[in-house]
């Protein structure tokens, strides 16, 4: 496949394309990018800083991605924005390289990313996540895999997001978000476990049905008991767990520790 660069576009010549790159109109790219195999550049697309994407990742007009952090503390350091495969960046999406040292903004694979979002300094993005239109995430926030945002809301630097979470539109997200669960509102709760998205999973046909099963106890327990979460977890951990009911507890148990922001609560 060939690489194909309009005649209007601005590529520098260290810049590493391979093969099947097709680079559209008033395009630009740095000296530091490196491109995978069948990577589609859209017109007006801004590549600067240390870029490096995987394979087919699909970048749509006016995304500006691996530019400075709009953080105070950045002094130029040789920091990176990292891409795996087949992701879509939809326009106007920007995403900032991080801080400090050697250290990356990272978006793995498979990732939507819709039009008007900015990932800021720092984040760390899994797979297959969905984030809708207008969505401002801050510095440092981690989004786990399959994970689906709602428009038009903000992030809190250093939120954590777990897998298979969904976030309601517009929502105010400060806090944790819990794995499995979905969460919305201003300020946000905990509503309930994210059922479609766990059915598209195929957790409910794993080992039966049981690990499902499992999951919804513990969910009942952590946020329909009436007791504290620690009292709760405290519970939840006197009993064998496995798959999705232990990786929520260990997130929560996680979340309240002293270098997090802790969960956002259920309501009651």
């Amino acid at each position: 496949m060939a690489t194909t660069i309009h005649p209007t576009a601005v590529v520098d010549p260290k810049a590493q394309l391979a093969d099947g790159v097709e680079v559209g109109p008033y395009a630009v790219i740095g000296p530091q990018v490196e491109l995978g195999a069948g990577c589609r550049i859209g017109p007006h697309v801004v590549l600067d800083g240390r870029v490096r994407m995987g394979r087919d990742n699909r970048i749509f007009p006016g995304a500006c991605i691996g530019l400075e952090p709009q953080d105070l503390k950045y002094t130029g350091d040789p920091t990176e924005v990292v891409l795996g495969d087949e992701n879509t960046i939809r326009e106007c999406v920007t995403i900032n390289r991080a801080t400090t040292g050697h250290q990356q903004t990272r978006l793995g694979s498979g990732n939507l990313l819709m039009a008007y979002c900015h990932l800021g300094h720092n984040c760390d993005l899994g797979d297959r996540i969905v984030i809708a239109n207008g969505v401002a995430v801050a510095g440092h926030v981690v989004i786990g895999d399959r994970a689906v945002i709602g428009g038009v809301l903000g992030i809190h630097q250093f939120v954590h997001i777990g897998t298979l979470a969904m976030v309601g539109g517009m929502s105010r997200i400060e806090r944790d978000v819990p794995p499995f669960t979905m969460v919305e509102g201003h300020p946000s709760r905990v509503r309930a476990l994210n059922k479609i998205g766990l059915r598209r999973s195929g957790l409910f046909d794993q080992d039966g049905g049981q690990q499902f099963e499992q999951l919804k106890q513990a969910w009942t327990l952590l946020y329909r008991s009436g007791i504290t979460l620690a009292e709760a977890l405290s519970q939840l951990r006197s009993q064998p767990l496995g798959g999705a009911a232990d990786q929520l507890c260990s997130f929560l148990e996680a979340s309240i520790g002293p270098s997090r922001r802790g969960p956002i609560p259920g309501t009651r």
